[in-house]
């Protein structure tokens, strides 16, 4: 029986459209911290699906010392490279939501940098900012 559970906790940003510098700011975060979160338990996986790989490769050998059917120790054997197999792609995965994450933080510390000023000024003057474009013209 396998053990793997619905996971609903960790919802990633919402794609609501508010561009505003705090909520971007959140939903920067909140995918950094999804892909953190994902990356652990990629992690994880992997070396449980490992610790299982090798697991049957320990029972094929014991099925062939026991000189049970040769299928069996075939399809216990054929498990093992599976879950190696499986292994192998998962690493890649977990490989994958380890780079996002990072590239969220970057992305996160490059926005701050670039425009927390501007926001700081916006925000803290209580005259009505005009719209985008306003001065093109």
């Amino acid at each position: 029986m396998s053990d793997l559970t619905l996971h609903t906790g960790g919802a990633a940003a919402q794609t609501d459209g508010d561009n505003r510098y705090k909520a971007v700011q959140q939903k920067l975060k909140t995918l950094a911290k999804a892909m953190d979160l994902a990356s652990n338990e990629l992690e994880a996986l992997q070396r449980r699906m490992r610790m299982n790989a090798q697991r049957a490769e320990g029972l094929a050998v014991a099925i062939a010392n026991a000189q049970l059917d040769k299928k069996f120790i075939a399809m216990t054997s054929q498990v093992s490279v599976a879950l190696g197999g499986a292994a192998l792609e998962v690493k890649k995965l977990h490989e994958t939501a380890r780079e996002v994450s990072g590239l969220a933080h970057d992305t996160r510390r490059t926005h701050a940098r670039l425009y927390e000023g501007l926001d700081t000024v916006r925000s803290s003057r209580r005259e009505r900012t005009p719209k985008p474009g306003f001065f093109a013209h």
